[in-house]
């Protein structure tokens, strides 16, 4: 007779996210998990596969709870542009906050230390900046229909410097003792779309 689990694997990944989202891949040992988590070794492995497959399940953990805010605030109707800056003042500020400080964003963090060397990781990486980049031009693209965004500005490239921008704040708020820094960024980038 099969053994029920005796935890949450739910609640087991959130932990794990938190704390591969802390302190990061490598600096994350089995050893680690197992006494953050709470669980067996051998539960770890049964449930979740090895470090890595659990580092990989928590980046998509991270991505289901990250992507369906950023795409209902960008796809609100009515006028997009206030959206779009609200979104990347949003980005400025969690950069600037205590725990983005802490922490930065656990995909940037993946796309620093591992995407250079792990096609997996790298994936997810490109997979969670698509999702960024694309309800960034969907909302810019409407926001040239609607008249908020000039004719000559090209909703695509916007985006994707958007896109660079958010993830550059989300590495310099967490390297900077200055919030100012993030916060000018932001509002430079954003006066480029007036």
């Amino acid at each position: 007779m099969a053994r029920t689990k005796e935890f949450d694997p739910e609640a087991a990944l959130q932990s794990a996210l938190e704390l591969f989202w802390r302190r990061g891949y490598e600096a994350t040992s089995v050893t680690d998990l197992v006494e953050h988590l709470g669980i067996g070794r051998a539960s770890l492995y049964a449930t979740f596969g090895s470090k890595h497959e659990l580092y990989l399940k928590a980046m998509d953990r991270y991505a289901e709870m990250r992507d369906p805010i950023l795409l209902a605030e960008l796809s609100q109707p009515g006028p997009t542009l206030p959206a779009v800056r609200a979104v990347v003042r949003r980005f400025a500020a969690e950069a600037a906050s205590p725990q983005g400080r802490q922490n930065g964003c656990f995909v940037t963090n993946t796309a620093a230390e591992l995407a250079p060397h792990d096609p997996a990781a790298a994936r997810r990486v490109e997979i969670s900046w698509e999702h960024l980049e694309t309800p960034l031009h969907s909302a810019l693209v409407r926001a040239q229909a609607q008249g908020e965004l000039p004719e000559d500005r090209d909703p695509r490239a916007l985006a994707r410097m958007l896109l660079v921008l958010m993830q550059g704040i989300r590495i310099v708020g967490k390297a900077s003792n200055d919030p100012a820094r993030v916060r000018d960024a932001a509002e430079q980038a954003l006066a480029l779309l007036d």
